[in-house]
């Protein structure tokens, strides 16, 4: 039997993995936070590990796996996606992905189709939120586009991104501008990927193979 080809060490979830098996259809998704977190937690964008960004102040929980693709970056590109949007938010591209069987546990990678997305801004920068199905999920794999989707879910996924970021006495620093369908999505997801090209030439190689 042949040996299993392996990471010698944890690749870096942001730079470390691939893309997707094909983008900007199929892609990877890193799970940050699931539909169980009432703490909100971010790839720390050094160590690679999760840190934890804030509890929420709000009593919503995202109603999706909400997470990002990995060699993805909101700059330039996404921003002239955005035409209200005065620059990009310098992170990976958000990526939500709705599972059937419940998803209990972050740091994980799996394959996602990407159906949708959200044109978000938050105190002005462009922070689209991808929507995408699991692959092979045995309820939800059949849906392509938005409209596939029950509009229920669409307004729930919308008020927890409008509400994740309130703060008593502050102003709303975020905005959901518009749902859009697979079409654009497909578009962001390029966008990003040309972005991260730009910021990141030359990627740490791949003991693996591929990009």
């Amino acid at each position: 039997m042949d040996p299993v080809r392996y990471h010698p060490f944890r690749p870096h979830p942001w730079h470390g993995l691939r893309v997707g098996p094909d983008p900007p259809r199929i892609v990877h998704a890193f799970v940050e936070i699931t539909p169980f977190d009432l703490v909100k937690y971010e790839v720390d964008k050094v160590s690679g590990y999760l840190r934890v960004d804030r509890p929420q102040r709000t009593s919503s929980t995202p109603p999706m796996l909400y997470g990002f693709i990995p060699r993805t970056l909101c700059a330039a590109r996404v921003a002239t996606l955005s035409p209200a949007a005065r620059s990009a938010d310098g992170d990976p591209l958000d990526i939500c992905v709705l599972s059937e069987r419940p998803i209990d546990r972050a740091e994980v990678v799996l394959d996602a189709r990407v159906i949708g997305g959200l044109q978000m801004l938050d105190n002005g920068e462009a922070d689209d939120k991808v929507i995408a199905v699991l692959v092979n999920d045995a309820v939800w794999d059949g849906a392509r586009d938005i409209g596939d989707l029950p509009p229920r879910l669409i307004e729930r996924l919308q008020h927890y991104f409008a509400t994740y970021k309130l703060t008593p006495g502050a102003g709303e620093p975020v905005s959901v501008r518009d749902v859009y369908g697979a079409e654009r999505a497909a578009r962001v997801v390029e966008a990003a990927i040309a972005d991260y090209a730009r910021v990141y030439p030359e990627p740490l190689p791949d003991p693996l193979g591929g990009a």
